[in-house]
């Protein structure tokens, strides 16, 4: 295994231990809100305290892009890590929620891991070298249309999200209207490895964060997937909104969201890329 791949399993399961435990005994988390319809837990912070000391060990010298404790120390390598991705669903003991851990070198993000511990599921990916699901390869659907797919998305939820609002709900009709269903699940990573593992045709939400998506880019593009913005340009990680898809159905996604592109905000959507 990857060295690199190696830590970050490591890492992924003993969060994946913690948040397992905690989920057994729901009335005794502690839980505070960042914001409207935002959470944090005495479980979130327990789990990034353990993927950060097992990467530390590792790789002292390395930087750090955390979900709860933010950037810390300057490296060409980067750690992206979000210890419980879909806090919300944890809190209601909703079963969808994952640990997500990418590395990002030279800008370049390299490798991604995302664990489910409900059903200890790991997907993996590095970058030229495909993508796993406990340890057998993954690949996109073959879905050539709208028609009989079925999506994936994220509903703006949070504080300052309204600003997505107008456009999101047109993208949703019209998507509704021509695809065979869409889920939302809570979770965006793991509904971003679902998109890699062939359980879902494609997937869009706006507003994410970094370590929201930086290991499902990975695992979607190794498993033959397109990633890119409602736009179609190139996914900046620090934009937050995603469109991905299998490359049949990708084209036909965009077309279909592209009468409400104009409706988001514009500073995320400028000209494509030179």
């Amino acid at each position: 295994m990857e060295p690199f791949i190696n830590i970050a399993v490591q890492a992924a399961r003993r969060a994946g231990e913690a948040i397992l435990r905690a989920s057994r005994h729901l009335n005794t988390v502690q839980v505070e809100s960042k914001g409207r319809h935002d959470f944090v837990t005495d479980v979130d912070r327990r789990a990034e305290g353990l993927i950060v000391e097992t990467i530390a060990r590792a790789y002292p010298d390395h930087a750090i892009l955390a979900e709860e404790g933010g950037a810390s120390g300057q490296h060409e390598v980067t750690w992206i890590i979000d210890p419980l991705d879909g806090t919300t669903n944890f809190i209601h003991g909703f079963p969808h929620y994952a640990v997500s851990i990418a590395v990002r070198i030279k800008e370049q993000l390299a490798h991604g891991v995302i664990y489910d511990p409900l059903r200890d599921e790991l997907f993996t990916a590095s970058r030229g070298r495909g993508a796993t699901l406990d340890g057998r390869r993954i690949r996109v659907t073959q879905c050539p249309r709208l028609e009989g797919a079925l999506m994936g998305t994220g509903i703006p939820f949070k504080e300052g999200d309204h600003k997505h609002s107008a456009g999101y709900f047109a993208m949703l009709q019209a998507v509704a209207q021509r695809s065979a269903g869409i889920r939302r699940a809570g979770s965006a990573a793991l509904d971003l490895a679902y998109v890699a593992a062939g359980r879902l045709d494609g997937f869009w939400e706006f507003g994410l964060a970094p370590w929201d998506l930086a290991a499902g880019v990975v695992l979607i593009q190794e498993a033959g997937g397109y990633v890119g913005d409602p736009a179609g340009q190139t996914l900046r990680l620090e934009q937050g909104d995603v469109v991905a898809a299998n490359p049949r159905l990708f084209a036909e996604l965009l077309q279909c969201m592209a009468p409400y592109v104009s409706a988001l905000p514009q500073e995320r959507h400028g000209p494509p890329d030179a």
